[in-house]
């Protein structure tokens, strides 16, 4: 059995995969709660990919439980974990509620989760008094299967894609059997409030943004107008290469922009829709006015958000349904007095005002983009207002401070300062 640290006052966190520099919002709140008392230890169902990590992993005090990624990697340890769950007076009705979910997702992944919640029962009974998922789809489903082979509440963050791609039927139950769920924007609450019988398990938590990682830029922006091929207005986006952040729009609105416009565009992220993104690049005849600058850490981001002159990202609802909540990344560029332009989708109208914090355009509508992104570029004072304005809006509303509070108060941690 593999050895954990931990005791009865301690909360799992199961996560997809740990660490990840896509998911730095969750590391973000776990250094946070940490430092409000709460003891947590991480299991995660993937072992990490990234080529580097955020310092904010560093300062994670949490031990890391990692189950089998598969289940034929590691037999031996979920034999053990099935014949200690098959004696659980619990067994029999937790595998009847399995096998009632394998009869509508006859899938690996579902059989997977199962043996994955089997080996987070048999290592952790006992030792834990609370298991919290983070993501309404595949870490919820191994959380809610253990919690009924341990007999210990259950809750869960649900966030983007984990809302909107999980059938309707898993939602319904999951939303009766979890102790509690928060979100991260007011249109995650509604669409959830449409499907659970109790509104009130049902919490509005936005990330929030830890402040003392993003203070302020210390000199101004130049006034770069597009007109200066030595010194072109920089766009800058930072987001994974999928298809919700729209990044083929955003590329065709670059291509339609007038051809005397200097601009450059620079892209921070990994994907599995970067090769088709380059090419497009090429075919567009933009290419060379592009830089895929791959996944970054944090600081290095930091470090292009106070270079650039605008930021970009062109949110949509991909045809599976799947849609950013509210990006974190907008916050941080917010927070550098960086210029936002960005779509009317899901959660991002409740961080940006049109015309007062950023620029917000339909989705999909490339034409709009254009016309935004030119007006953008060409006039350095607009992106001056938009840009302090948008960092006081995250100040004043977004901080960390302002939101971890109420994650703390379902964990039972009375509000203290985080820092």
């Amino acid at each position: 059995m593999t050895s954990i640290s931990a005791t009865k006052n301690m909360v799992a966190f199961v996560v997809k995969g740990y660490p990840r520099l896509s998911e730095s919002f969750i590391a973000q709140e776990i250094v946070a709660l940490e430092r409000k008392g709460l003891a947590i230890l991480i299991v995660s169902l993937r072992h990490p990919t990234d080529p580097a990590i955020h310092p904010i992993n560093q300062e994670v005090k949490a031990t890391v439980l990692y189950l089998p990624e598969y289940l034929y990697q590691e037999p031996l340890r979920v034999l053990r974990a099935w014949t200690h769950a098959r004696h659980s007076p619990s067994y029999k009705a937790t595998r009847n509620m399995w096998l009632e979910d394998l009869r509508r997702d006859r899938s690996a992944n579902r059989i997977r989760r199962f043996g994955q919640a089997m080996v987070l029962g048999c290592e952790l009974m006992g030792k834990v008094r609370h298991l919290h998922a983070h993501f309404l789809h595949t870490p919820a489903s191994v959380a809610r299967y253990a919690s009924a082979l341990m007999g210990i509440p259950w809750s869960c963050s649900a966030h983007a894609k984990d809302i909107w791609t999980t059938p309707m039927w898993e939602k319904r139950q999951k939303l009766a059997e979890c102790a509690w769920i928060t979100t991260c924007t007011q249109a995650n609450v509604s669409h959830l409030h449409e499907i659970a019988e109790n509104h009130d398990i049902i919490k509005l938590n936005y990330h929030g943004l830890d402040l003392q990682r993003f203070p302020p830029p210390n000199r101004p922006r130049p006034p770069r107008d597009g007109h200066h091929s030595r010194d072109p207005t920089i766009i800058l986006s930072v987001g994974r290469a999928v298809d919700k952040k729209g990044y083929d729009d955003l590329l065709r609105a670059l291509s339609r922009l007038p051809p005397d416009r200097q601009w450059q565009f620079v892209h921070i992220g990994d994907g599995d829709l970067l090769p088709a993104l380059k090419r497009l690049g090429q075919e567009l005849q933009i290419a060379s006015r592009i830089r895929w600058l791959g996944a970054l850490p944090q600081q290095k981001v930091l470090v292009w958000y106070r270079r650039a002159d605008i930021f970009a990202l062109a949110c949509r609802v991909s045809v599976n349904g799947d849609r950013d909540g509210l990006p974190n990344v907008l916050l941080e560029a917010l927070s550098q007095q960086l210029a936002v332009l960005s779509t009317k989708v899901s959660g991002i109208p409740e961080l940006i005002d049109h015309g007062e914090h950023g620029v917000l355009v339909p989705e999909r509508d490339i034409k709009a983009l254009t016309r935004a992104l030119e007006r953008l570029i060409g006039d350095p004072d607009l992106r001056m207002r938009l840009g302090e304005a948008g960092s006081i809006r995250v100040r004043e509303k977004f901080s960390l401070d302002a939101h971890i509070n109420g994650i703390a108060a379902q964990f039972g941690i009375q509000s203290v300062s985080t820092t």
